[in-house]
């Protein structure tokens, strides 16, 4: 058998970056010297080549024409290739993991995310283990056929399900956690794969890259005291066509009149309201209390135990489709690349 080719794609981020000796300043990396600067790298079983965005940027300004870049990155190479590490600044690496799982659709080779908390040339540096690693994972086969077949984020010894995962600590290594889907795999002496979670396609179609993210959505996160100006100011915005709404517990929101009769007049106009929550672990349950009826009576979508993140790249991906209206609401809260449960 032949070695897995994995390509490494470098959009920008912490893990490129390393510190000059004499002035401490960062500088970005030359990912064409990877195996001087990693040369753990040649143990691995598998060939490597490596592409870079022309101009790396900090994930700060990650937006969806870079995700759309990845995505062809993905598509012009996926032939060629068996897994694809991406390389990514950590703020906003879980927004771009959930983008990419909805872009990618038909997906049955691993993209996998990872970065760090400090330069790779740093001596405390985790970037090593979490490259090395997310290559690995990459690399995985049985029977000729990759085990990963979705789009993952490995970081400090997990490898998690993109669309499930959050940032939760700017300092601490374990920066990410999946409070609401089992981690796919992790790794210790051995890699040991939690093989009854990953993800299987329904379909036996062809990749198919999907491009097209509508960004007239917003997130509303609500909380006591909030004003009916300011929420009609939000809701009357002219270009908002979709709004997720952070929502207290399973799903509860105030039941002043005024409150329930702006979000109803709102949807009556076509705008998609998502009910999300604002706890990091547990699912919307809409109906459960009396103070999320009316939401589900007036037509707010469910977002189930769907993260923020991937709630939004998900609205956007939907009104960038085009879903027509009437069918909008069901298809959202249907899992299409096992983003909720």
């Amino acid at each position: 058998m032949q070695n897995p080719n994995i390509l490494l794609v470098y959009t920008g981020g912490t893990i490129g970056m390393i510190k000059d000796a004499d002035t401490g300043a960062l500088r970005a990396f030359d990912f064409d010297s990877i195996l001087t600067r990693i040369p753990e790298i040649r143990l691995l079983d598998c060939n490597i080549e490596t592409i870079s965005f022309e101009e790396p940027i900090d994930s700060s300004n990650m937006n969806p024409k870079f995700w759309a870049d990845i995505a062809q990155i993905v598509e012009v190479n996926y032939q060629s290739f068996d897994g694809f590490v991406i390389l990514h600044g950590s703020d906003t690496m879980s927004y771009s993991a959930s983008a990419l799982s909805f872009l990618l659709e038909n997906l049955e080779k691993p993209v996998i995310f990872t970065g760090s908390q400090l330069p790779i040339g740093d001596l405390r540096t985790d970037a090593k283990e979490n490259l090395i690693t997310s290559i690995q994972m990459a690399s995985l086969q049985q029977d000729g056929l990759p085990v990963i077949r979705e789009v993952g984020l490995y970081f400090e010894y997990k490898l998690y399900r993109g669309n499930r995962t959050t940032k939760i600590n700017a300092e601490h290594f374990e920066a990410f956690e999946s409070f609401n889907y089992p981690n796919l795999a992790e790794s210790g002496v051995h890699l040991n794969i939690n093989k009854e979670y990953l993800w299987r396609s329904k379909s036996t179609n062809q990749l198919v890259v999907r491009t097209n993210m509508n960004t007239n959505v917003g997130i509303l996160k609500l909380f006591p005291g909030i004003s009916k100006a300011f929420v009609e100011t939000i809701l009357n915005s002219e270009t908002l066509e979709g709004l997720i709404l952070e929502t207290y517990g399973a799903g509860n929101a105030t039941t002043e009149k005024w409150f329930v009769e702006l979000l109803k007049k709102a949807i009556s106009k076509g705008l998609h309201i998502v009910n999300v929550s604002q706890c990091a672990g547990g699912s919307v349950n809409m109906g459960q209390y009396e103070t999320s009826s009316e939401l589900k009576s007036i037509g707010v979508i469910s977002g189930k135990d769907i993260t923020t993140e991937a709630a939004i790249t998900k609205l956007m991906y939907l009104l960038g489709e085009k879903i027509p209206t009437s069918e909008f609401k069901k298809t959202f809260e249907t899992s299409l690349r096992g983003e909720l449960t």
